[in-house]
């Protein structure tokens, strides 16, 4: 793929009329008009990305990017990134908290090492486009062609879970660092001041807290995002490989491809989130194919949804990654369709419907 080929992508907006047919539909139950609140909106966003009325989610997978990040060196995390290869292959085992927590629950994981350093983790899909980033305090994450490259595989993956008959995709990620070059992401991306956005990771201490910001503000400074920036695709992109990661650019190429191919796509946490964003700024209108599950914990996560309009259903404080947050999403979202499929109509009752008064 060329950078051109990657702007010139261009995303189809989901069917509102199907979305107005289902959300009809949902009015057809004996129940109080919107009584599933969100979980509605959300089936009906998935009637319109799938353009069927009744959609299909009943095979599901969650999609976890892994790769490591040079700005570790700075010392902004509490442990090296020994620990990504580690939890790579507590994924590959299906011991790892994702793996625990989807036990014996019909989706799928598909981990995929993107950038972890070091050797080739068994069991883990090699996509490996280099061995971990750049330090963003000193140097460029990725040259452009491998940006490209992780887009790229994201992309196709996509296109593989197409062909396989997937239904909805979760993403997730693992790599040590990364809450640090997403806020850098973010920062630039949004023209936010850098200790307005940063949080504390896999919990910084008051001090290593400080340290990070600082580390952050100076790897802006050192690449020139000192000013707010007019939101083009060619700035996101530039943005990306200089403070990204290669985690990062694979979950751009996720929500991408998910847009391009009619799926549904789960957002996770703040690295997610902060994929999502730049996927909507590289190819407009993929916020359309975008479901958000949780609050989070990490400071940005809530700015970055409400500039995509996107309302997540969660909020529980979750901070663990993996996708775990996303992967909490498919059971409600099993539940809900379950009601919007077999839910007793008014019409099969003595209930007089409810009528719907927009206000």
């Amino acid at each position: 793929m060329t950078g051109s080929e990657l702007m010139g992508i261009r995303i189809e907006p989901a069917d509102a009329g199907v979305y107005a047919a289902a959300k009809r539909r949902w009015d057809t139950l004996a129940k109080p008009i919107d009584g599933l609140g969100t979980l509605e909106h959300l089936i009906c966003r998935i009637a319109a990305i799938q353009k069927k009325e009744v959609p299909e989610i009943d095979k599901k997978a969650v999609i976890v990017m892994i790769a490591d990040n040079g700005v570790v060196r700075e010392n902004v995390t509490q442990t090296d990134d020994s620990v990504t290869a580690e939890v790579a292959a507590l994924l590959s085992k299906k011991k790892s908290s994702l793996s625990n927590l989807l036990r014996g629950y019909p989706a799928d994981i598909i981990p995929v090492d993107i950038g972890i350093r070091g050797e080739p983790v068994p069991g883990v899909l090699n996509r490996r486009v280099t061995s971990g980033t750049g330090n963003i305090a000193k140097e460029d994450a990725m040259t452009p062609a491998q940006c490209l490259q992780a887009i790229e595989t994201g992309i196709s993956l996509m296109d593989s879970c197409k062909e396989k008959g997937y239904g909805i995709i979760a993403t997730g990620e693992m790599g040590i660092g990364n809450t640090t070059t997403s806020t850098a992401v973010l920062c630039a991306l949004m023209g936010t001041d850098t200790a307005d956005l940063t949080g504390r990771g896999a919990g910084l201490s008051d001090e290593q807290l400080e340290h990070k910001i600082r580390v952050i503000s100076s790897a802006l400074t050192f690449h020139g995002y000192t000013e707010a920036l007019t939101g083009t695709p060619e700035e996101a992109f530039g943005i990306l490989c200089e403070l990204g990661g290669l985690d990062l650019a694979g979950l751009t190429g996720l929500f991408i491809g998910g847009a391009k191919n009619g799926i549904p796509v789960i957002v996770d946490g703040l690295i997610s989130a902060a994929a999502a964003l730049l996927a909507e700024t590289i190819g407009p209108g993929c916020r359309d194919y975008m479901l958000a599950s949780h609050a989070g914990r990490e400071k940005g996560i809530m700015r970055v949804l409400k500039r995509l309009d996107l309302i997540p259903v969660i909020d529980a404080d979750l901070a663990l990654g993996e996708g775990t947050g996303a992967a909490l999403l498919f059971p409600l979202l099993d539940m809900a369709l379950s009601l919007y499929i077999n839910g007793t109509r008014f019409d099969q009752t003595e209930i007089a419907q409810y009528e719907r008064h927009e206000t």
